[in-house]
């Protein structure tokens, strides 16, 4: 049996919204909720790890809890106290899950970080938290480079493949320490992580979290993923547990909730071996971001694999009408938009099992979130009328504040109202449409244009694999609509394919939305988690492109 989820059983949309209310307790530890209530001496297991030779290995939430124990001492040992920082540069696999716990345990402060970044960015984020110790592999000491010589705070790094010159050997320390560690007794709003923006714009800030955090995303966990838990649900993202959308989209809900969490070191994406990673073990619940699932659209007869998919959910770009139908032909199931983001997170979803799930449109507010499309002045919008997407405050997802940042922090609100940086409408029943960051948006010829929409008609065309729609300058129209496109492969990409293109997105469209500069590229520049960054994207197009007669009908 799972944990009954926070949403009631409900026959609607409004009947959910009518029945739900939030229960946040004054006292919450995540180590508490995600582990030790279910290490009862069952052998109840927790994650279903498949190492990278194949290898397959079921970890138990007893295990889980006396080696995040054991961990929680070393670290005591170490210095580390209550509100201190710790960083985890591990890959999702049982030892990320651990030191996670084992931070929340002690009361530290976790600090999750992708070890595909490099040693500057690293550096940036270690030295921004104060970050006194640090779990990670060979892989992640490698990726720091020599940046230790330049972080004085941090004191302790345990070394998950064993000792190295300054670096102590996690399991061997964890081996002499007791497995008796009593929880931290942590109020619902003591911080528990910080988590950094993927930075496309200015420095990285780091978004800290209270333990109550998790309480706010269970709501926009369950709700996309068709009302989850449900009897025999296993859950399973290619997306990395450094992210949000990896740690409290998927894995820190799941084992709330007596779920089984499937871990697989997947360092590039490749949709062949999801498939076939879902089919092997199972599957029943993934977030797949869209990226992930535009690579996964490219390969022929999906159903062979033999899935058994019963929800998916989806965040970080729009998916579009396109995408929605592929994934109905390919899975059988409805693939469930979902938003939010580092500060705020999964506070709009779809779920078709309740309402119609309407192309272009990411989903109704979540259950307990208050979400609006806001004027300048901080007042709702009329529907239809394009704004600001904000987040009524007080939220228990939301973040506490920039660490270190109060000034950003002020920024990032007006009144009552967290603004997201996101420019969006929503219609008359309260779906809300996604139309861009808010220098994203394109004004062209008076229109004001979302790269989401015209995005989604691109990706109609046979011959596009990935596409994104920037605004670069222009004296006639302010700005000029750009797809930037990775044709599929084996495409010839000319000029006569980039008319079709153009042409194809006028009828379909219409004649202010359409690509008026069609450029072919290898790949397209993105995040860590998968975003495009059309900022980036755009100040390098400007900068390199020169107009010419072919390209500029």
């Amino acid at each position: 049996m799972s944990a009954a989820a926070i949403l009631p059983p409900s026959e609607s949309y409004e009947e959910l919204i009518a029945r739900f209310r939030w229960s946040v307790p004054a006292n919450f530890n995540i180590a508490e909720a995600c582990c030790d209530r279910w290490a009862d001496g069952s052998g109840r297991v927790a994650l279903v790890h498949q190492a990278v030779g194949g290898a397959i290995e079921r970890i138990s939430y007893d295990a889980l809890r006396g080696a995040s124990a054991r961990i929680g001492n070393v670290l005591k040992a170490r210095g580390v106290a209550p509100g201190d920082r710790v960083a985890v540069l591990l890959p999702q696999g049982p030892e990320a899950a651990i030191a996670h716990l084992a931070i929340y345990r002690i009361g530290a402060i976790a600090v999750p970080l992708f070890q595909l970044f490099g040693p500057d960015a690293l550096e940036f984020r270690l030295r921004d938290s104060g970050a006194a110790a640090m779990i990670t592999d060979d892989v992640g000491l490698a990726a720091m480079g020599d940046t230790r010589d330049r972080l004085p705070l941090l004191h302790t790094i345990l070394g998950a493949e064993g000792a190295r010159p300054g670096v102590l050997s996690l399991w061997e320390a964890a081996e002499r320490a007791s497995d008796a560690c009593p929880l931290a007794e942590t109020a619902a709003d003591d911080p528990a992580l910080i988590v950094y923006t993927s930075g496309t714009t200015g420095s990285p800030k780091g978004a800290l979290h209270a333990h109550r955090t998790l309480i706010g995303h269970l709501p926009g966990v369950e709700m996309p993923q068709e009302m989850f838990p449900q009897p025999g649900d296993l859950f399973w993202t290619p997306a990395d547990w450094a992210w949000i959308g990896g740690l409290l989209d998927v894995l820190l809900p799941s084992l709330f909730h007596g779920v089984p969490v499937l871990a697989h070191r997947m360092a590039k994406f490749d949709p062949e071996r999801a498939f076939d990673l879902m089919a092997r073990h199972g599957v029943r619940n993934a977030f797949l971001p869209p990226t992930a699932l535009r690579m996964m659209r490219q390969l022929r007869d999906p159903t062979r694999f033999g899935h058994r998919l019963r929800s998916i959910g989806s965040g970080g770009e729009t998916l579009g009408a396109e995408t929605l139908e592929w994934g109905r032909e390919a899975f059988g199931v409805t693939i469930n938009e979902f938003y939010g983001q580092t500060e705020c997170n999964l506070v709009v979803a779809n779920c078709a099992g309740l309402m119609p799930v309407k192309p272009g449109f990411m989903g109704r507010p979540v259950p307990g979130h208050r979400v609006a499309v806001i004027d300048a002045a901080g007042v709702p919008r009329a529907a239809g009328e394009e704004g600001r997407i904000a987040i009524a405050r007080p939220d228990p997802a939301m973040f506490l504040g920039y660490w270190n940042n109060p000034e950003a922090t002020a920024a990032k609100f007006q009144g009552a109202w967290l603004l997201t940086g996101d420019t969006g409408t929503a219609d008359d029943e309260g779906y809300i449409r996604f139309l861009g960051r808010d220098d994203d948006v394109i004004t062209s010829s008076g229109y004001r244009i979302g790269p989401g929409e015209v995005e989604d008609c691109l990706l109609r065309h046979p011959a596009v694999a990935i596409a994104a729609v920037v605004g670069l300058p222009d004296v006639l129209r302010t700005e000029e609509v750009t797809a930037v496109i990775v044709p599929r492969e084996g495409v010839v990409a000319d000029d006569a394919l980039a008319a079709r293109i153009r042409a194809f997105v006028r009828e379909r469209l219409a004649a202010h939305l359409y690509p008026r500069r069609v450029v072919f590229v290898e790949s397209l520049p993105m995040t860590a988690t998968g975003k495009v960054m059309r900022g980036a994207l755009r100040r390098d197009l400007a900068a390199a492109l020169v107009a010419t007669p072919e390209d500029r009908p």
